[in-house]
């Protein structure tokens, strides 16, 4: 039997998260949308949502409809709120990324999910794809010998839109917050290692439409001596990489390189293995089932359904926020940041 579900904040990524990926689940119904904004709810409306289903606060869903989960695609600033409401009322929590503006915050949702005993997750939804999962499977057979360093580059060039109203250029922190965090995230869970020290700079060019830095560089250490170097750009005018960037990771026996999330789909994941001293060979990938968000959606009712914490549960997502803010750190000070 699907789950009920309420989504929470339907704007333009909202509504393509309900088009997309929460209209196409078989895990959930959706019980009802919530939005401040009655035009974006019409908006939903149009691709398909009752108006009995529409609300204007999560108060008002809690009041007329009977659900068991919430999924929280609002802005930033909204999500720590709406994730306490939710949860003292008992329902399950899958939260947009960044996970909440502050770690502090984190922790007091992660706390109150714990004492509700329900379910927190966040959508880190770059770890649901079928190169990350066959790198990750690959580092945990060993068969290259332990990682000492990965090189990581993400480019984009997105300085092109006209800057009056265009709500990118306008973003806080618009690559370490709304773009790294994922990268962060992924080196997480590909190192299985925890950030010890962060050296992080930030830019940008006059010629910039954007008010914060869109390009950065950062040297991050992580526990048992592993060097990440990120360089990552939203006004790069080289080529541009797939979305998860383009991964070199070298070990003791060899190296594998592979990207990931390409605009060209699934055909272009791509992994390759190289020992030293041979050629590189391409790695075989699974067929996944429940791939990008839609993986997210699928392992937060599987989590429900068992009663088991998820891969990216809001306790487990605290790592990569921390990470996300000690480089912001790093950048604004000029300093090491060091974590834990």
């Amino acid at each position: 039997m699907a789950l009920r579900i309420v989504q929470i904040g339907v704007g333009g990524w909202g509504q393509d998260w309900f088009k997309n990926i929460v209209s196409k689940s078989l895990d959930f119904e959706l019980a009802g949308c919530v939005d401040v904004d009655p035009t974006m709810l019409k908006k939903v409306q149009a691709l398909g949502v009752m108006p009995e289903q529409c609300f204007t606060s999560i108060e008002q869903a809690l009041e007329t409809v009977d659900f068991d989960a919430v999924l929280i695609t609002s802005t930033l600033p909204f999500h720590v709120p709406l994730a306490l409401t939710a949860l003292n009322a008992g329902k399950h929590v899958l939260v947009e990324k960044p996970f909440a503006p502050t770690v502090a915050e984190a922790q007091k949702v992660v706390e109150l999910g714990d004492s509700k005993m329900r379910v927190v997750m966040v959508s880190q939804n770059y770890r649901f794809f079928p190169a990350v999962r066959t790198v990750m499977a690959l580092l945990r057979e060993g068969t290259l010998g332990p990682i000492h360093t990965i090189n990581i580059d993400f480019r984009r060039y997105a300085n092109l839109a006209p800057v009056t109203g265009h709500r990118h250029y306008a973003l806080p922190q618009p690559l370490l917050m709304d773009m790294s965090i994922h990268h962060f995230d992924l080196m997480r869970a590909i190192t299985g290692k925890e950030p010890e020290i962060v050296n992080c700079t930030t830019w940008n060019p006059a010629w910039s439409n954007f008010v914060d830095a869109p390009a950065g560089a950062a040297i991050i250490t992580f526990d048992g001596g592993i060097v990440v170097s990120y360089r990552g750009s939203w006004i790069s005018s080289g080529p541009p990489t797939p979305w998860a960037g383009e991964w070199h990771i070298e070990c003791e026996g060899g190296e594998i390189a592979w990207t990931s999330r390409a605009d060209a789909g699934l055909n272009a994941e791509r992994v390759e293995v190289r020992q030293l001293g041979k050629s590189y060979q391409a790695v075989e990938m699974p067929d996944l089932t429940h791939i990008d968000r839609a993986g997210t959606l699928h392992a937060f009712a599987e989590a429900i359904r068992l009663g088991h914490e998820p891969e990216t549960s809001a306790r487990s997502n605290l790592g990569s926020l921390a990470l996300m803010f000690a480089a912001i750190e790093s950048a604004a000070s000029g300093n090491p940041a060091h974590l834990g």
